[in-house]
């Protein structure tokens, strides 16, 4: 009889045991802490982010792809990102969607990890994108390699790298490096932020330091060289008299970018840190997926900033379905160029975007300056199909 009660107490016990341990699973049930309509909320919010960031990624593809003047070196690096944030929607924002509209990720813990792996492997790649795309920007406005052209291969080389290193440092965590678990609202995965351990420390830090602070570092020295290059343009042009309208408007541009950038990005490298500074730290889960979220929006902020305000796109996807009358003004401007350099800074401006302007006008008021010699060519001089930089 005591041997029963004994083995009663016990089934008891475990299953008392299991219960307890069934309240804080996510795999298992939402947290009783928050209640349905955060979910609803959150998951109406990813619906909404990644139907705009699948139509606006899939439009740049498809436009770039259907224009061969839009198939310029640097606009592999802008395709490159549209891809890696199409991937990052259709992968990370679809889970996110259904997995909030139960309140708790249901799919198991292996779908976790790869989820896991899978968004921020897309999502390093969209960053070190942005960094490529502003390293070749200087490489393209500054020259600081002489006279040597971005080409396609130099463009694929560099694609090639932000794909290799990116996966060099999101495969870790799937080998015992660190692991991908659920953040703290249960919903979605990511790097373990909250873990005490060593191991799993020093992958954080090393993760932040060559996944934000260095693509950062790339953004942010690329763009300001680029911009004390534009303002001894600039100088020059008022002495001469001459519009500083493309100098503003990149100006602007860069501006625009980099706060983007930050914006996206900051606040979750900022959790991240904190949360591995202060495992012991209580936050509100709600609280602690904002900085996710912000970072998700980024693959809605690229599409537009990047592309979308780069005039020749906007006129090749007006015309999505001919593209006669500007092939008609690329050839003007050709023959503009070989009679009056400035004339084709202009029309490229109209044409190509503000960056082809600048980096044509920035070439020519350095050979005026320089005294080069006649037998150097100076950049307007060349064909628009050998130094377009079409984005903006």
């Amino acid at each position: 009889m005591d041997g029963e009660r004994k083995e009663t107490e016990n089934e008891s016990l475990l299953l008392d045991s299991l219960d307890s341990f069934s309240l804080s699973d996510p795999f298992l049930r939402p947290l009783d802490s928050i209640e349905t309509w955060n979910f609803h909320l959150i998951s109406a919010l990813m619906f909404l982010v990644t139907l705009l960031s699948l139509s606006e990624n899939f439009t740049v593809i498809l436009v770039t792809v259907k224009f061969k003047q839009l198939r310029q070196p640097l606009n592999y690096v802008i395709v490159n990102l549209s891809v890696a944030d199409f991937l990052v929607s259709l992968i990370g924002g679809t889970i996110s969607f259904f997995t909030n509209l139960k309140g708790y990720f249901y799919m198991g813990r292996w779908a976790c990890v790869l989820e896991g792996f899978a968004v921020t492997f897309f999502g390093i790649v969209a960053l070190w994108s942005l960094a490529l795309l502003a390293f070749e920007r200087y490489v393209v406005i500054c020259r600081p390699l002489g006279n040597l052209r971005l080409q396609g291969k130099h463009a694929a080389l560099g694609i090639a790298f932000v794909w290799i290193f990116s996966f060099i440092w999101t495969i870790p965590p799937t080998m015992g490096w660190s692991s991908y678990t659920t953040s703290k609202i249960g919903t979605t995965c990511e790097p373990n932020w909250y873990s005490r351990d060593y191991n799993d420390h020093t992958f954080i830090i090393t993760f932040f330091t060559t996944c934000f602070i260095l693509p950062l570092s790339v953004i942010l020295m690329s763009y300001g060289k680029l911009m004390r290059k534009l303002r001894k343009v600039s100088d020059t042009q008022s002495r001469l008299g001459t519009t500083r309208k493309p100098e503003r408007q990149v100006t602007r541009m860069v501006i625009i970018m980099i706060l983007a950038f930050l914006i996206c990005w900051s606040p979750y490298a900022a959790f991240s840190i904190l949360v591995t500074a202060c495992p012991s730290i209580e936050l509100d889960p709600r609280l602690a997926a904002i900085p996710a979220f912000f970072s998700k929006t980024a693959t809605v902020y690229n599409p537009v900033i990047y592309v979308f305000m780069n005039s020749q796109f906007r006129k090749c996807l007006v015309e999505l379905f001919g593209c006669s009358s500007q092939e008609t003004a690329d050839s003007n401007m050709n023959a503009d160029s070989n009679m009056n350099p400035e004339k084709a800074t202009l029309t490229c401006t109209r044409h190509s975007g503000e960056m082809s302007a600048v980096a044509a006008l920035v070439t020519v008021f350095s050979h005026r300056n320089e005294d080069e010699r006649s037998s150097c060519h100076s950049f307007a001089h060349l064909t628009i199909s050998e130094n377009k930089v079409c984005p903006v």
